[in-house]
């Protein structure tokens, strides 16, 4: 006791009795100036740790990248390796994404680490860019629904969750310097909405400031999108941290203190200790401006645990558990998407085939390979490819020969790798086609044999139309991490039942996706100019009457499902008021299954340019053979708002709404009209 005593007399923030606010005060206070300023920036020599004092006992903050698990560059440790983001949202279930960031939170807690640089959740506004496989989706919605549930599964484990990239950073062309020029509106209304509500409803430990410049100023010294909108605005209380170098142009350390980025990584660029003397000397910015940026950053420090008296004890946890592989196995078969099933060709019958022929480079392939996309990479310590999952599958019961000819049906794994122009960090895609070596091959197996089932590993959207009528079954496995190979094999063969539906639209051609209608609107050069405003995805489709090959949303089943008796809880709401959406979904065949109801509002009256519709809700139910459930989805005044430019604010306007209700965004066979008052 006399020691404990001794102890928090010399360190009386370690006194984890006190409030937070007052620790943090009693370590401030300690802190010299140019202790504060060593905390601005990484801690040499490491790439993931930021800056300790030892004098005062403050450690070093230990991170990881993600957010597909714990990444082998960050912790040269072989890990559990999940689903690409895609992959996970296409389940439409947000209780899969709490789950995925539990797990890899307890991984990075059993090796040491208190922060997950991840989820990744900027909007889809580009086939091409790199780094779709990352993110959720091109809706801020659906973007928000599973970044909240990520960002809750991983604090729930004591380790803090990184949103990024703040914001605006939507292509991987010229990303490092590029200016975005974007309207007020849709920088709110679309690229920013899914951060604000998951700062509010998930209230992540930490955001990322993006590389690129928006409206002419860099992310991580943006005063009006940090200070202004992310602090003042949303309520935010972590910290900023930069993107690894993306300080490296930045040439004032006071713009930066007084936008609020807290802490630079991977080290000292713009927080020199010779640019913070010289600036604070000629009264640049202030000690209290600097206090501020600290005071975030220990805020964090605290929340995670690194100045508890005793420190906090580890999840029990094994990394690459068998739970954990089989999370990432249950992942890859609710996020698959069968895009074509025509005359019921899927699930393959097991006893009825003799033979099948597995071709294409994906069949074998393995992901899972250092930095191999980028800083998503991880490493397992083992991977099932798809042909080794089918094997297990089909063990003695199937034979598996060479030539197409002589299967009774043949599986082509095609798709997109992580190399350079394919999947990857640092690169765009310089098309939406798949190599023609790959086109190819699926005409030359189609041909000598009808019975073709393509099975596409991707993390963005291809175009299909060399072979897509040639052959009867499509599945879009997606990236399914290291246990794919067994769900593909399970979906295919009919163990599981896909239920995955589309959280981004696949164009049949690219000229028809918004971003794509001139060169200044995608890539651009210095600056490049989100002329499509609010109109990314299914709003753009929608609103050009643009057919899309597969539209946001769709999914098919081995199931059927029917959809009747559509109720609303009122004819009007008003203010507060919430209004409840029932339908009745009945399973109407002899297979279990799922179905993704979903929800859009249209604003009948608006007195501005409004979307032909908007997803404002979802609910993924499950249903035995010919069981009808009764579905409920509520609405409230803000999934009616649109943001006001002129008056700086969110604003709903009375008038009437229509409520669309269906299996995706272009079938919706039930309408309801209501009254906002």
């Amino acid at each position: 006791m006399k020691q404990r005593n001794r102890f928090l007399k010399k360190y009386p923030y370690y006194d984890s009795s006190l409030p937070i606010e007052q620790r943090i005060d009693l370590l401030l206070m300690r802190l010299t100036l140019k202790e504060k300023f060593k905390l601005l920036s990484g801690r040499v020599f490491s790439w993931w740790k930021s800056s300790s004092i030892y004098r005062l006992k403050i450690p070093s903050l230990n991170m990881s990248d993600g957010p597909h698990g714990i990444s082998f560059h960050s912790s040269f440790r072989l890990m559990t390796k999940f689903p690409c983001s895609k992959c996970l949202s296409a389940s439409w279930n947000p209780h899969l994404a709490s789950n995925v960031g539990a797990a890899i939170a307890e991984e990075a807690k059993a090796i040491g680490k208190q922060l997950l640089l991840a989820p990744g959740m900027n909007i889809d506004r580009t086939p091409l860019n790199g780094r779709t496989f990352e993110y959720f989706s091109e809706d801020p919605f659906l973007t928000k629904e599973f970044a909240v549930a990520y960002v809750k599964g991983v604090q729930s484990r004591g380790v803090g969750a990184t949103i990024k990239h703040f914001i605006a950073n939507n292509q991987e062309t010229n990303r490092f310097t590029v200016n975005v020029q974007v309207d007020v509106r849709t920088l709110h209304e679309i690229y920013l909405r899914a951060f604000r509500d998951v700062v509010r409803e998930a209230d992540p430990l930490v955001v990322m400031g993006s590389y690129n410049k928006v409206n002419g100023i860099y992310a991580c010294e943006n005063k009006e999108l940090l200070q202004e909108t992310l602090f003042n605005l949303w309520g935010f209380k972590g910290f900023v941290v930069s993107d690894w170098y993306a300080t490296k142009f930045l040439k004032r350390p006071e713009q930066a203190i007084q936008a609020g980025l807290s802490l630079e990584m991977p080290k000292a660029i713009v927080y020199t200790l010779k640019r913070l003397k010289k600036a604070f000397k000629e009264g640049l910015f202030s000690r209290e401006e600097l206090d501020a940026v600290v005071r975030r950053f220990l805020r964090v420090l605290f929340r995670v645990g690194l100045f508890d008296e005793k420190p906090r004890k580890s999840f029990r946890v094994k990394v690459n558990s068998p739970v954990h592989q089989e999370l990432a196995q249950h992942v890859a078969e609710e996020g698959m998407v069968l895009l074509k099933n025509e005359g019921n060709f899927l699930p393959l019958n097991i006893n009825h085939i003799k033979s099948v022929g597995i071709f294409g480079p994906f069949s074998s392939k393995k992901m899972g390979k250092f930095l191999y996309g980028g800083s998503a990479a991880v490493v397992p310590p083992f991977e099932i490819s798809p042909k080794k999952g089918i094997i297990n599958k089909v063990k003695e019961h199937v034979k598996i020969v060479k030539k197409p000819a002589e299967a009774d049906c043949c599986l082509v794994f095609v798709g997109i790798s992580h190399a350079k122009g394919g999947d990857c960090e640092n690169f765009d895609r310089p098309g939406l086609s798949l190599p023609k070596q790959q086109n190819d091959l699926i005409l030359e197996v189609v041909e000598q044999n009808p019975q073709t089932v393509v099975v596409l590993i991707n993390g963005s959207p291809i175009t299909m139309e060399p072979w897509l009528e040639k052959v009867p079954a499509v599945l879009e496995a997606w990236h399914p991490g290291m246990m794919g190979g067994n769900a593909i094999a399970n979906v295919l063969f009919g163990v599981v039942n896909p239920s995955g539906k589309l959280p981004i639209t696949f164009p049949k051609r690219l000229e028809d996706s918004p971003a794509h209608t001139s060169p200044r609107s995608y890539p651009g050069s210095d600056s490049v100019f989100y002329e499509e405003g609010i109109y990314v995805g299914y709003r753009h489709f929608d609103k050009k009457s643009i057919a899309p090959l597969f539209p946001f949303g769709f999914g098919l089943s081995y199931s059927k499902f029917s959809y009747k008796d559509l109720l609303l809880s009122s004819s009007e709401i008003a203010g507060s008021q919430e209004l409840d959406v029932v339908v009745e979904v009945t399973n109407d065949s002899p297979v279990a299954g799922a179905e993704i109801v979903q929800l859009y509002v249209k604003d009948d009256e608006a007195s501005i340019d409004r979307p032909v519709k908007e997803l404002r809700g979802f609910k993924k139910v499950f249903l035995n053979p010919y069981e009808t459930a009764t579905v409920n989805m509520t609405l409230g005044s803000s999934d009616l708002e649109f943001f006001d430019a002129e008056n700086f604010t969110w604003r709903t306007e009375p008038g009437s709404f229509t409520i669309f209700v269906g299996p995706s965004s272009r079938v919706l066979p039930l309408e309801g009209k209501f009254e906002f008052r």
